[in-house]
């Protein structure tokens, strides 16, 4: 394994492996290795890593603006500790995989932006593409370039930093991120709608998500994800996550009782760090998928998977689900079907490596992946395999 501990290290490396025509395992924390396709072998071995994780530290901390400049490999913990001081946050909310993936280390701000791994406050800034504003790194014939820019009002040139967010580290290798941050609420509230069915929870959850309220969290959990020893949810749970300075707060949750009647109850616990992190799947047997369609589309969806174990996030948006490894053609196929993508998450090394990540894409789309990839990294010197 070799190590670079800064960005002029970093570019040398990249600049030998080119010469050498030698492709490399990108690491930092570590802990999402296990998504996507296994590395390839080479020469009857393992592909060569290298350790990225000296490239740590933030940068530049702006608060007054809103921005927050980065090394990728900074430890997630240590970006929401200082953020926290200042009552900010991340907008994406990174979600952390590490006890559903069982994989040991420490989340980073490149490994979650790389997975595109956004947890249930997505919702309400947007995905880790909607506040990366900037980076730095190496492209794969050995050049160092920045994209974006360090202020929320830039739109020279084209938007690079969309590219990288959910790229799993196959495009370049990052050396520095700026991220647009944000306000922290000082109060939360989770309210919940009990004993209802898919049809009736998401289609008032998508209620919720149409109003003023700008929920923070809207998920639905049938019976067979509910703890019973926490509450009795009946069917299933809708759940909706409000926040905002006291007062305000307050008639937040009288607009969602008007909206969905005095049947809606505050609950104390906050289950949405644990939904959007999947670690209510941590200890469930079979393949973890993230099942991606439009949330109007969810509640069919969820009824033709016809599992026992899963949950919808994001107002639908996202259907987490466990399933015996033979049933991933037919979750691909529905999940076509309606026009969204299935995520194979959790699986063994075997069925990683025949299915991948994704559906194999359409022609005209992976055309323009391989188009977008070669200018990137034409040796495809980075993760090769993964996507």
């Amino acid at each position: 394994m070799s190590r670079v501990d800064n960005p002029g290290q970093a570019l040398e490396f990249v600049r030998a492996a080119r010469d050498a025509k030698a492709p490399f395992e990108i690491v930092a924390g570590g802990t999402r290795r296990s998504v996507g396709r296994p590395a390839p072998k080479t020469n009857g071995g393992d592909l060569p890593l290298l350790d990225v994780s000296g490239l740590c530290g933030i940068i530049k901390y702006e608060p007054e603006e809103l921005i927050l400049t980065a090394q990728p490999a900074t430890k997630l913990a240590e970006i929401n500790a200082v953020l926290a001081a200042k009552n900010q946050r991340l907008g994406f909310d990174p979600a952390d995989w590490s006890q559903l993936l069982r994989s040991n280390g420490a989340t980073t701000l490149a490994g979650a932006v790389s997975c595109d791994a956004s947890g249930s406050g997505r919702l309400r800034h947007g995905g880790a593409r909607d506040s990366l504003l900037g980076f730095q790194a190496v492209n794969g014939l050995g050049e160092s370039f920045r994209a974006g820019g360090k202020v929320v009002k830039n739109v020279t040139g084209f938007d690079l930093p969309k590219l990288v967010c959910g790229a799993y580290g196959t495009l370049c290798l990052l050396t520095e991120m700026t991220f647009r941050v944000y306000p922290k609420a000082q109060h939360a509230a989770i309210l919940c709608l009990s004993d209802v069915t898919p049809e009736i929870g998401f289609a008032a959850l998508r209620n919720i998500a149409h109003s003023a309220l700008e929920p923070a969290g809207l998920a639905y959990l049938p019976a067979s994800m509910i703890a019973p020893a926490k509450f009795d949810g009946g069917r299933g749970v809708a759940l909706i996550k409000l926040e905002g300075a006291s007062k305000p707060l307050e008639e937040k949750i009288a607009m969602a009782r008007d909206l969905l009647g005095a049947a809606v109850q505050r609950l104390e616990d906050d289950m949405f760090a644990a939904i959007g992190s999947g670690e209510k799947f941590s200890d469930l047997p079979g393949d973890v998928w993230r099942v991606m369609v439009a949330p109007s589309d969810a509640p069919r969806v969820a009824k033709e998977l016809n599992v026992q174990h899963w949950l919808g996030d994001w107002a639908g948006g996202l259907i987490w689900l466990a399933a015996a490894p033979s049933d991933a053609a037919r979750i691909r196929n529905i999940a076509a079907a309606a026009q969204g993508q299935a995520m194979l998450l959790r699986a063994s090394p075997e069925s990683r490596t025949s299915l991948g990540l994704f559906a194999p894409q359409p022609p005209a789309l992976a055309a323009l992946n391989r188009a977008v990839k070669a200018a990137f990294d034409p040796l495809s010197l980075f993760n090769p395999g993964r996507l």
